[in-house]
């Protein structure tokens, strides 16, 4: 979809940007963010993941709990991430092992070593496939940031503000 990613109301409001925004439409919009925020009473971890992949869910899950951005729904998603992660770690093993050039028997010519660069793209592959995951989960520190309610100062109330503060 083009244009801008929707904000949350908590993170409009923290900026101070929600003079546009009428009361009416803050209860609306506060009242979807609540319906879509999803329910975190059944957080399983997904049968295919290994032992060491279920540990490393507990751990992810619960911190994202913590911070208010994860719910039953995004289950599959972090199993997803963890599981594409542990794959782009053993093409990093498998790279580090590996010789980008081959030489010729025949000729003694050095030459790129096909399979090096096929491994290079699978590779690739699956960081941009970490790294989207990541970003939708809120895993990495810029998603967080987008998520994050700044600090607005309290001014104190003129006398019209307390007086008709709720016109």
């Amino acid at each position: 979809m083009p244009g801008r990613n929707k904000q949350p109301l908590s993170v409009i409001q923290g900026k101070g940007k929600s003079n546009h925004l009428t009361k009416k439409i803050i209860k609306e919009r506060q009242e979807q963010e609540d319906a879509l925020k999803g329910n975190t009473d059944n957080i399983v971890v997904p049968g295919y993941l290994i032992k060491r992949q279920k540990d490393e869910f507990e751990i992810l899950s619960k911190e994202l709990v913590r911070l208010n951005i994860f719910s039953n729904l995004d289950v599959d998603g972090l199993a997803r991430y963890i599981d594409s992660r542990d794959e782009y770690i053993k093409v990093v093993k498998d790279l580090r092992d590996m010789k980008s050039t081959d030489i010729d028997v025949v000729t003694r010519k050095t030459f790129a070593s096909e399979d090096y660069a096929k491994l290079v793209r699978v590779k690739n592959t699956l960081f941009n496939e970490c790294k989207s995951s990541a970003s939708e989960l809120g895993l990495s520190i810029t998603s967080r940031l987008k998520l994050v309610i700044p600090k607005t100062e309290e001014k104190p109330k003129t006398e019209f503000e307390k007086k008709f503060g709720d016109l």
